[in-house]
C-alpha cells in the first residue's frame, strides 16, 4: 500500500501536508485565503547545569487556543465564512506545522553539554541556544468527535504512514536528534483541543528519558551480544501472567515494574528502530491491534480514560543502532473511577514510583475487557 501525499503551504507558510486512505474521496488540497499573520518567534533552551537536561522556554504558548467549542475548533475542515487551520471541506489525515510550536521553526544544532563554556564565562548566554527544532499536528480524522479507538483499519493505518513519512523527513532535517511522535488524550493530561490529534516533536537533543533508555540497552548489547527490548519481549512473552494481546507481528503486555495504573508497551516481534522502518504487513497488523488496545483500555471504566501514547524510537544518530528497538507505550494516570494518579514527592521530586496496582491485575483486567464499545459510550 502507497498512501498518498499532497503537500502545500498555509498563509503563514506553514507546511501543510494531507494523506489520503486508499480509496478516499476527499477534496485536493485548496489554498489558505486567510490573512497572513507572524509566526511567533523563536522560543529559547536554557540549559539546567545540575541535570544536563535542556528546558525549552516558550511563553508564545501561553495564547494558544484552549478546549474550543466544535464550532470554533481549528482542526475541523474550514467552511463557508469560517477558515481553520486545515483549508478543505473534508480530508483524511493531515499533517502540519503546529502554529504555537515549543520548538522551531529554525532549525540547527545545539551543543549536547555548554558546561566548558560555562566554566570559561560563567554568564546566562553560556547557558542559552535558540529552540531548535519542528513541532507538527497530526489530525486523525475530520471528525470533531472520537478518538483513534474509534479509527477503522484503513484510517489507522493512513496514520501510522503519516508518522512514519514524518519521522523519516523530520530526522533528515538540520541538527535533529530525536523524532517523538505522540497523542495526549484527554482534558485530565493537559489537551487543550478535543479533536482527534496527536503531535510530533523534532528535538535538537537526544531526550533525557531516552539518554538513561540508550545507555542501558548499550551496555546489555555489550554485556550479553543481545538487544535488550527483545530479551524483555521474550520474557513477557514466555511468561504470558502480564499479556494483553498479540498478533502476528506485534505484542501488547502490561510491563512487570509498570511505573502507572494503566500501562500497556506494544513492542514489534522484528527488531526495528522507527516507524519507516515497519513494512507493509507490520502496518497493516499495528493498525489492528493499537486501536483494539486502546478500546480496552477505554473498556476499564465507564467514561473515556485519558492517556499518552509514546512512540520510542532511536536517536537519530544513536551510538549502536544494533541496541536499539522502537516500541509504544500508552500510559494513564487514572486508578480507579474517579480517581487519578498524581506525580507527588517521591515520584516528582525523586523519580521513584510507587505502583498503586499490580501489573498482573492490570493485565488481567485488559484481557477481561471486551474490545467492543456500547453505542454512547463516548
Amino acid at each position: 500500500m502507497s498512501t498518498q501525499v499532497r503537500r502545500n503551504t498555509l498563509a503563514d507558510g506553514r507546511d501543510i501536508l494531507f494523506f489520503q486512505d486508499e480509496d478516499s474521496t476527499a477534496a485536493p488540497p485548496a489554498e489558505d485565503h486567510r490573512p497572513a499573520e507572524p509566526r511567533p518567534t523563536g522560543g529559547q533552551l536554557r540549559f539546567d547545569l545540575l541535570t544536563g537536561e535542556w528546558v525549552a522556554v516558550a511563553t508564545h504558548r501561553q495564547s494558544r487556543t484552549h478546549l474550543p467549542a466544535a464550532a470554533e475548533c481549528p482542526l475541523c475542515p474550514s467552511a463557508p465564512g469560517r477558515p481553520t487551520e486545515i483549508p478543505v471541506a473534508d480530508y483524511d489525515v493531515v499533517v502540519f506545522e503546529n502554529r504555537f510550536p515549543s520548538l522551531g521553526p529554525s532549525l540547527g544544532a545545539v551543543p549536547a553539554d555548554p558546561r566548558q563554556k560555562f566554566a570559561e564565562a560563567a554568564s546566562e548566554s553560556a547557558l542559552t541556544a535558540p529552540a531548535h527544532g519542528r513541532c507538527e499536528v497530526v489530525v486523525f480524522s475530520s471528525e470533531h468527535d472520537g478518538s483513534f479507538a474509534d479509527l477503522d483499519p484503513a484510517r489507522a493505518r493512513t496514520v501510522i504512514d503519516a508518522w512514519a513519512n514524518r519521522s523519516r523527513e523530520l530526522a533528515a532535517q538540520e541538527g535533529i536528534e530525536q523524532v517523538f511522535v505522540f497523542e495526549n488524550r484527554g482534558e485530565e493530561i493537559g489537551v487543550t483541543m478535543n479533536h482527534p490529534h496527536g503531535q510530533i516533536y523534532a528535538y535538537p537533543f537526544v531526550t533525557p528519558h531516552t539518554v538513561i533508555t540508550s545507555a542501558r540497552a548499550e551496555q546489555h548489547k555489550r554485556e550479553t551480544g543481545r538487544p535488550l527490548l527483545g530479551d524483555v519481549l521474550d520474557f513477557e512473552r514466555g511468561s504470558g501472567e502480564r499479556m494483553v494481546l498479540e498478533s502476528a507481528y506485534f505484542s501488547a503486555f502490561v510491563p512487570f515494574a509498570a511505573r502507572w495504573p494503566v500501562e500497556v508497551h506494544i513492542v514489534p516481534h522484528r527488531q526495528v528502530l522507527g516507524l519507516d522502518e515497519l513494512d507493509d504487513a507490520e502496518r497493516d497488523d499495528l493498525a489492528g491491534i493499537y486501536p483494539e488496545v486502546l478500546r480496552r483500555i477505554d473498556n476499564l471504566y465507564s467514561t473515556p480514560t485519558p492517556y499518552i501514547a509514546a512512540w520510542h524510537q532511536a536517536p537519530v544518530n544513536c551510538a549502536d543502532r544494533s541496541a536499539e528497538w522502537m516500541h509504544l507505550e500508552i500510559t494513564s494516570p487514572r486508578r480507579a473511577e474517579s480517581k487519578l494518579k498524581f506525580l507527588a514527592g517521591s515520584e516528582a521530586a525523586m523519580g521513584a514510583f510507587v505502583g498503586d496496582v499490580s501489573a498482573e491485575e492490570t493485565a488481567a483486567r485488559l484481557r477481561a475487557a471486551s474490545p467492543a464499545l456500547e453505542d454512547g459510550r463516548r
